[in-house]
């Protein structure tokens, strides 16, 4: 899309990139070889621009770089014991540097406890890392509202990883914790402090490895893997929803079963199964696809793709970084094709309608067991659901002489404590009680 006058030979395909919450920015490091220095990308404008921010010192390769809102990029360094957290911006001066760096404090470096910046937050001048040990895991404000160095704002038993954004206020955060062997995503309200707001997100069954690899705040759509089905698989569903957990067939084939998805399309609310979604293949290939669809396109992604990242629009242009020698900076816009007409005997159609005025979400055991007792009752005419996700489609029981089906399906329910607010984009967070 554009061409800057920077050098940037690096590997694109691994290097780090980093794209802002709001699509304005980007980061990452570039240069050549030990030689690195943050870069940082401008996405807003009409075409995309890259600043440099060198150092008197090389960065080291293992710094992260995350972009916020206003343009500053933050950098996590490790420095001899320390993991230091500092700003990055342009200084703009005719002379002297042209990077200005304002510290913002540091963590011990402790044996057995690793340290990594999470995603940006939707909010957009806050940032967030995760300390990792073995029984605990601690996530840590680093900047923004007005903390004067790293603050625990969020303490969660057991050993956490991955970190999805629920909401567009950067207060609910999902991790998958390990515990006993059992990997299960958690919701953590950042706002409650402590411990006391982690409470369970992802149940699908009682043994399965359930891990939220994505979300997408305005329609509720959750992009899960999870080995429920007898493998790991991926499915989709939506943010406290009473509705099931869809493993489609188009994600199982080869060359899918270890895509990772990394951007979906916003703007498209209460329709999650219109949303464009955007999956990374091994080797560094690219799909996409969408929940409606019983098809998936393999696409070849450009030359140079930045990290395996990107950004839809809300008009559903997917955005891909590119840089090469010949094109140090560069955008390239694609749309998801138009999927083939549906087989003669398709899956039933996904449904999702609103609930009625008085409905709950389900809580998790309870969800386990399927459906809550009285639901069909309860149910209006053309009501649509919305929110979190279960396990199987909701097709007539086959008589006692039909075979067993061939990938189990079993119920996800929303969590107890987090009920998604009809009408909103954010999450109360609070329990509700039981009918």
């Amino acid at each position: 899309m554009t061409v800057c006058a920077i050098d940037t030979t690096r590997t694109a395909a691994t290097a780090p990139f980093t794209i802002s919450a709001d699509g304005s920015y980007a980061a990452r490091l570039a240069g050549h070889g030990e030689a690195l220095y943050a870069e940082r990308w401008t996405l807003a404008g009409p075409e995309a621009y890259a600043v440099p921010l060198p150092l008197a010192q090389p960065e080291e390769a293992d710094s992260e770089l995350l972009p916020l809102a206003d343009g500053r990029v933050l950098i996590h360094r490790r420095v001899a014991e320390r993991h230091a957290f500092a700003l990055l911006y342009p200084t703009g001066a005719a002379a002297g540097p042209r990077t200005g760096e304002l510290q913002l404090g540091w963590l011990a470096a402790q044996e057995g406890v690793r340290v990594r910046l999470l995603p940006p937050s939707p909010e957009g001048s806050a940032a967030f890392a995760l300390a990792v040990a073995d029984g605990q895991s601690t996530v840590w404000q680093v900047a923004g509202g007005g903390c004067a160095g790293p603050r625990p704002v969020a303490r969660i038993p057991g050993r956490c990883s991955g970190g999805v954004w629920l909401d567009r206020t950067g207060r609910m955060l999902a991790l998958d914790r390990e515990r006993d062997g059992v990997t299960k995503a958690v919701a953590v309200d950042l706002w409650a402090g402590g411990g006391d707001g982690v409470c369970p997100l992802l149940q699908i069954a009682e043994g399965s490895d359930d891990r939220l690899l994505l979300a997408d705040a305005d329609s509720g759509l959750l992009l899960i893997r999870s080995d429920a089905p007898g493998e790991a698989r991926l499915g989709w569903g939506v943010l406290g929803s009473a509705l099931p957990v869809r493993f489609p067939e188009c994600l199982r084939a080869q060359g899918l079963a270890q895509a990772v998805p990394f951007a979906v399309q916003p703007g498209q609310a209460l329709m999650p199964e219109s949303c464009g979604v955007a999956l990374r293949l091994p080797g560094d290939g690219l799909a996409l696809w969408r929940p409606a669809d019983r098809h998936v396109f393999r696409v070849g992604p450009p030359v140079g793709w930045l990290g395996g990242t990107g950004l839809w629009s809300r008009e559903g242009r997917l955005h891909l970084p590119y840089a090469t020698p010949e094109a140090p900076c560069g955008i390239l816009g694609m749309s998801v094709p138009v999927a083939p007409p549906p087989p003669v005997r398709p899956d039933p159609p996904v449904r999702l309608d609103p609930p009625p005025a008085a409905a709950r979400p389900v809580p998790l055991q309870q969800a386990l067991g399927g459906r809550p007792r009285g639901a069909a009752a309860q149910e209006a005419p053309g009501a649509r659901p919305r929110g979190a996700a279960a396990a199987g489609p909701s097709r007539p029981a086959p008589a006692p002489s039909a075979p067993p089906a061939a990938v189990p399906r079993r119920v996800v329910g929303s969590s107890p404590c987090v009920p998604w607010t009809a009408g909103a984009v954010s999450l109360s967070f609070h329990r509700t009680s039981r009918a």
